[in-house]
């Protein structure tokens, strides 16, 4: 997962600059909006069945026909719901300068196609082919990097609407390879709309988590397009990019452990050891990023361009992040691996909130400075309420434990 995330790093990096230099930060901005807003009702997609489907899987190989049909068949109907629901409600949260096909493309783009795609990764990574599922996620942002060189290439100085139509084509092709790959595991395609109706409470739980996670992680960007200036938007966004590529081998390791949480048991104990495990050497290295953003941070206009001046303050406002990053994610996965999923949701609602609440007072005040400084405090947030969460179930089990053993008669 590291070799293919670190590929994918480099080729995410290649087509981040030319679409930073060739848009500039305020068509940049635009775009990065409408991802933003798409990605909070890209989580609805599929109703979590990527999650269902590994956790399931990691525990019955067997049930994987299963669980991809009834996963690709969730994945198109919601997520074709979900588009619609997007394009009826984006000129009340985008500004009306941003075209009405910007939104659709990408609406297609990042709702569907991408939900398909998250969905024959996961199916790989709940049997551990992690070979494969490493080349999914290297060949969507391949197919990104030939889109919009093509797009530069065509136009030199491509606007938004132009790179959402490469866009939704270099994604919808890697769509369709990512379905044809899949057919090598798979024996059937079956669906059973039985498991659908059982599993549907805790299917939205996980979506609705990935959804609130979105939420205070991205929707800051489509909030500054709203309540500040598309040329803020671009600055922030092209910041955060940066922090997210630098998190790359963090999300390796998370992505390469997720199936183990869930075969730790039902225990928070268990699985909670199993993240104090991974948690160290990610911890580590994130504080190496954290340096390393402090200090590089004057090199990044250099690479982008003149219209980047700002971003050296950005960069070392979240420099921060993937310190918060590497304990909320493992906490989180310890939350879900023991059957508590609802309460990770709960948490995950509870700092969205909270973000777009703190974030209505400080972006129309502070611009993107208000974005920055609501990230960290709702990573910080986060970080917190998931260990208070795992503490106290750890003590509630080891009290019923107790309960348990006193009411056993002597032998």
């Amino acid at each position: 997962m590291f070799l293919g995330q670190g590929l994918r790093l480099i080729i995410q990096a290649a087509y981040f600059v030319i679409i930073a230099r060739s848009l500039g930060t305020t068509e940049y901005g635009a775009f990065m909006a409408v991802v933003a807003v798409a990605g909070v009702l890209r989580s609805l997609a599929g109703l979590g069945s990527d999650k269902l489907l590994i956790k399931n899987v990691a525990r019955n190989r067997e049930l994987l026909d299963v669980y991809f049909g009834n996963g690709a068949a969730m994945t198109v109907g919601t997520g074709l719901a979900a588009v619609a629901i997007l394009m009826g409600i984006a000129r009340a949260v985008l500004p009306p300068s941003i075209p009405s096909i910007v939104v659709l493309m990408i609406a297609v783009s990042d709702i569907v196609c991408c939900r398909l795609i998250d969905l024959c990764a996961s199916a790989f990574q709940s049997v551990e082919q992690l070979s494969r599922t490493a080349q999914i996620t290297v060949l969507i942002s391949a197919a990104r990097l030939v889109g919009i060189a093509a797009a530069v290439a065509v136009w030199r100085r491509p606007t938004a609407e132009l790179w959402s139509f490469a866009y939704f084509a270099a994604t919808a092709i890697a769509a369709v390879v990512s379905l044809l790959y899949i057919t090598a595991l798979l024996r059937s395609f079956k669906l059973s709309p039985d498991r659908i109706r059982g599993e549907l409470v805790e299917g939205f739980y996980f979506s609705v988590g990935l959804s609130a996670q979105t939420i205070y992680n991205d929707l800051d960007k489509t909030m500054l397009a709203r309540f500040s200036t598309l040329d803020a938007t671009g600055i922030y966004s092209a910041a955060y990019r940066i922090i997210d590529v630098a998190f790359t081998p963090v999300g390796s390791l998370l992505y390469a452990a997720y199936p183990g949480f869930f075969r730790q048991g039902s225990r928070i104990e268990g699985t909670y050891e199993y993240a104090k495990r991974l948690m160290p050497q990610s911890l580590g290295f994130s504080v190496a990023i954290f340096v390393a953003i402090i200090l590089g941070a004057p090199v990044a206009p250099k690479i982008l361009g003149r219209d980047y001046a700002r971003i050296v303050e950005a960069l070392r406002w979240l420099a921060l992040l993937p310190v918060l990053k590497s304990m909320h994610y493992f906490l989180a996965d310890a939350l879900t691996g023991a059957g508590h999923q609802g309460l990770r949701t709960g948490i995950q609602v509870v700092v969205a909130g909270f973000n777009v609440l703190i974030n209505i007072w400080l972006i129309p005040a502070y611009s993107w400075r208000g974005a920055a400084w609501s990230s960290l405090a709702s990573d910080a947030l986060l970080g917190a309420l998931m260990w208070i969460a795992i503490l106290t179930l750890g003590q509630r089990q080891a009290s019923d434990s107790q309960t348990e053993l006193s009411v056993c008669p002597e032998i």
